[in-house]
């Protein structure tokens, strides 16, 4: 073969090439951060589960202003020194667009990164106040409601479900729990209650005998705690073990299968606070029919990732442009349909979703607490 001959052949192929490369090129970056490893690992696989899929659904329909969306994962382990690396590592790579991340803890120094960069960035999970209330510019924003709205509903709940009872409230000393259980017991004070205890424990602690003791010592009736699902699951453990049957009562971050895989059956009976169920909403019985085929359960935070997504969106669609001013802009002005329901965000950045209800836990599956 004539060197010619091989000349073109290698020109041919690069010519071939060209427009797959241009398309690589052309494609909006976008991230999700979260905790893909580390102890709130099931909940950076219920955001893979919602980001994956809301990019593929959006790419088969024909990407985003005629452009396909190419989406990283970048694992921060719910952890902010990690997550601030995590955003810097993000802002240098062309990305203009995160969801995430999943702790509060997280999400806020992960922010002041993204506000510097110009990169929009929207938290499926994110419910400490300080994310919004001090973020530190535009772009920041939010699917989920705050801790301020959720801890009222918990005190709501224990004032009518177990006036005269003998409250008890505790917290892992996270931005998230300490958040969470500082509001529902401010409002719980707030309503005339009178906590018979109130003390902390670490976030990653597994014995919890001392708190225990303390616990039976004071006689509660209810435990209300901010905490994640494994430290909620290994306490329940080691009360039921003591012979406390006391009703233990958190958050969202119990919102996980894997919290009865901990807690086992002394999971039975535990109430948590969580936004409306979208997986339990009709209109959207085609796309969980999606997740529940591909062996996905569509619970927690899959769908509010999947809406965060859908926002920016078509947020970038009225922009007309991925720049973060112009899909600020649109952010703060427009109602978006996702599947958590049609959506607006306020000037904080929050937005505007029914608030909290009720959960409880039985036989290895959560649905609606009744009164």
């Amino acid at each position: 073969m004539t060197n010619k001959r091989i000349a073109g052949l290698l020109l041919g192929s690069a010519l071939a090439l060209m427009p797959v490369f241009a398309q690589a090129q052309e494609a909006i970056k976008i991230a999700l951060q979260g905790p893909i490893t580390g102890a709130e690992a099931t909940f950076g696989a219920q955001m893979k589960a919602g980001a994956e899929a809301a990019v593929r659904d959006i790419n088969a329909a024909g990407g985003v202003l005629g452009k396909q969306i190419q989406l990283s994962l970048e694992d921060d382990k719910c952890d902010g020194t990690e997550a601030t690396s995590v955003a810097n590592r993000i802002a240098g790579s062309g990305v203009v667009f995160v969801a995430g991340s999943f702790c509060s803890g997280a999400s806020i120094p992960a922010s002041s990164v993204y506000a510097e960069s110009g990169i929009v960035q929207i938290s499926p999970a994110s419910t400490n106040p300080k994310f919004t209330d001090q973020r530190p510019g535009p772009g920041i924003y939010r699917v989920c409601g705050r801790d301020d709205q959720q801890g009222p509903t918990a005190a709501k709940y224990l004032e009518e479900n177990f006036k005269g009872k003998k409250v008890a409230f505790l917290n892992d000393k996270s931005p998230y729990g300490e958040g969470l259980a500082m509001e529902a017991e401010k409002a719980y004070k707030a309503a005339g209650g009178k906590p018979v205890m109130s003390d902390a424990f670490n976030k990653g602690d597994t014995d919890f005998s001392a708190l225990v003791s303390k616990l039976k010592q004071a006689r509660a009736d209810v435990i209300y705690t901010g905490t994640y699902h494994t430290e909620a699951g290994n306490l329940l453990k080691q009360l039921r073990q003591q012979g406390v049957q006391a009703t233990l009562m958190a958050g969202d971050a119990l919102v996980s299968d894997q919290f009865w895989t901990v807690a086992g059956d002394a999971g039975e009976g535990t109430l948590m606070t969580f936004s409306p169920d979208p997986a339990k909403d009709p209109k959207n019985a085609d796309i969980v029919k999606k997740f529940t085929d591909a062996g996905v359960k569509p619970e927690g935070y899959v769908l509010y990732t999947y809406a965060a997504i859908q926002a920016w969106k078509d947020a970038v669609e009225t922009a007309k442009t991925t720049d973060a001013p112009a899909v600020i802009k649109a952010l703060d002005a427009g109602t978006f349909q996702t599947v958590i329901g049609n959506i607006d965000f306020d000037d904080k950045g929050d937005v505007t979703l029914p608030g909290y209800v009720m959960y409880k836990w039985s036989k290895g599956s959560y649905d609606y607490a009744s009164k």
